[in-house]
């Protein structure tokens, strides 16, 4: 046992040498009674270090000067040491902090640890656990309805299989009763002309054995008749002549499973503020319209959501209208300039609009009733811009020839990057034309570059990632995107006007396609954006309406 912490023998003050110690002085090294503390401290002779014993007796001895206590704490070495240690060769010219200033130093720290482990770390850990089920049992959920589909298409398949064979099974039982008509009536021609021929025959004979010379001098001849033979069938023998299956071909003519694609992401927990974790949205096996409502444009070209229950629209005419879900215009707000809008942005945070001026070069900022200029550019023109998670704003734009084309990032009226360049020095994006472009959740920027026939996604430090040109890449021209936007599952969305088939692509963060939003009474479908629950809003060119679209749970 310690002897500090032996209780066999009492400790006296070395002062009175008579009352039981309660404190005493690192600085001096003698226990101290209460009574002669006082007396201690109120001495001139040097700076005392009174503490109370039972801080004494916890503060560690020196490893190399054990009868030393260790009343200081070396920063660099991260160690207890004691007054002769600082000057020693180890930890010269060390910064030293006393003991107890390193022991509250650290108990604020490990305080802190503790608030951070109780309200924010072991509570992430907890609602991860907690989504688990969840996601298990949605995961379930799902792949039986996707089980389902497949069995139902399969049963389809069957069905079509079915009434192919009966199909033709009748055709030839219709076969057969020709036939049979036809060589059944031939038969009893044959047998006709037999019956004919049998009594010519009989009669011939009885002619000849008569001698009666009137009947013989009568006697006219049917052997020409007879010699006219019925028609000889010729018959064209059917077959059936089979497909031979491939496995392949019918996989390809009866569908696919996409892959199922399981990363794991490095996670952190993000302080208070920041992007809160995006809970699982698998997608829905029909997209269907919740709600939809019509503007007052002839044309609809874009839709921006300010919160889950309001949108902004921008279209053929030079102001831009703020509405509800339930179709009732909020608010208006005419262009500076008189110009149509050509594209429009809600900013974070603040929520307020950011459109673009195409004739005048300008971005323009919507504050309240009034309308600041953020930028004007020179030997270039906006054509989309989007909103960032940091608050900066992506603009694509073409040089005046329109012989070029680049994405910059500004934060406010800064420009802070250009993307325009892939590691090879070629154009990342076509010249001129349409371009709508969106920040996806890991930073990415993706562009619809519509005369590319081409969603082209880069890294926030514009590397080139992947090109996506739609499901089947084979076909020239087969994916026309306009309206593009991206959710909180990172999966990208786009709209396509692909040979006015008018439906809408979604792919992965990797630009692996997911499946199609179509045959749910979409028509030109332009603009998108999803709101915070990931509700998919649609602004449809022709008939001027906003269609809110449920995709994913």
């Amino acid at each position: 046992m310690d002897p500090r912490y032996s209780g066999q023998d009492i400790v006296h003050c070395n002062v009175c040498e008579t009352t039981e110690t309660h404190m005493y002085c690192n600085i001096c090294h003698i226990h101290l009674c209460k009574d002669c503390v006082e007396k201690h401290l109120s001495s001139k002779l040097s700076v005392h270090n009174v503490v109370s014993l039972k801080q004494f007796l916890a503060t560690p001895k020196c490893v190399i000067h054990p009868t030393k206590q260790c009343d200081l704490h070396c920063e660099e070495c991260d160690t207890p040491i004691c007054t002769l240690c600082v000057s020693s060769k180890q930890h010269k010219h060390h910064d030293v902090v006393g003991i107890m200033d390193n022991y509250r130093n650290k108990q604020e720290f490990i305080k802190k640890d503790l608030e951070e482990l109780e309200k924010t770390i072991f509570p992430k850990y907890q609602k991860a656990a907690s989504d688990i089920p969840t996601q298990k049992k949605d995961m379930s959920e799902y792949l039986q309805i996707l089980t389902t589909a497949v069995i139902e298409h399969g049963d389809i398949w069957h069905r079509t299989i079915n009434a192919i064979t009966e199909r033709m099974q009748s055709e030839i039982d219709s076969m057969s009763s020709e036939y049979l008509a036809v060589v059944n009536e031939q038969e009893t021609e044959i047998n006709r002309k037999i019956n004919e021929i049998s009594k010519n025959l009989t009669d011939i004979r009885k002619l000849l054995s008569t001698g009666d010379i009137c009947l013989v001098s009568r006697y006219i001849s049917r052997n020409e008749e007879f010699k006219k033979m019925p028609p000889k069938l010729k018959v064209s023998i059917p077959y059936f002549q089979p497909q031979k299956i491939s496995k392949e071909i019918i996989l390809q003519q009866f569908g696919a499973v996409s892959p199922l694609i399981i990363r794991k992401e490095l996670s952190y927990i993000l302080p208070t503020g920041a992007m809160s974790y995006a809970p699982s949205r698998p997608l829905v096996d029909i997209p269907y319209i919740i709600r939809d409502f019509t503007t007052e444009y002839e044309y609809l070209y874009n839709v921006s959501c300010l919160n889950d229950k309001e949108v902004w629209t921008r279209g053929d005419k030079n102001v831009m209208k703020l509405y509800n879900l339930q179709g009732q215009l909020l608010r208006s707000v005419e262009t500076k300039s008189g110009n149509y809008p050509r594209d429009i942005t809600v900013k974070q945070g603040g929520g307020e609009l950011v459109y673009i001026d195409y004739k005048e070069r300008s971005l323009n900022l919507v504050s309240g009733t009034q309308i600041q200029p953020l930028i004007t550019f020179q030997g270039w023109r906006p054509r989309g811009l989007c909103n960032t998670s940091s608050g900066d704003l992506l603009v694509i734009m073409n040089r005046d020839d329109d012989k070029q084309t680049k994405v910059v990032r500004y934060s406010g009226s800064t420009e802070k990057q250009q993307i325009q360049w892939d590691d090879r020095n070629q154009s990342l994006y076509s010249s001129g034309e349409i371009k709508c472009l969106t920040e996806n959740r890991n930073l990415d920027v993706c562009v619809a570059d519509h005369k590319a026939n081409a969603v082209v996604v880069v890294r926030a430090d514009g590397g080139f990632r992947f090109r996506y040109t739609g499901r089947s890449s084979s076909t020239k021209d087969s994916f026309c995107p306009y309206g593009i936007t991206s959710d909180s599952q990172g999966r990208i969305l786009s709209t396509d006007w692909e040979r006015y088939n008018y439906r809408i692509h979604i792919i992965d963060q990797d630009g692996h396609f997911l499946r199609y939003i179509e045959n749910c009474g979409l028509w030109r479908p332009m603009g998108l954006c999803v709101d915070s629950r990931d509700n998919l809003f649609v602004a449809e060119r022709d008939t001027s309406k906003v269609k809110k679209i449920r995709y994913c749970t």
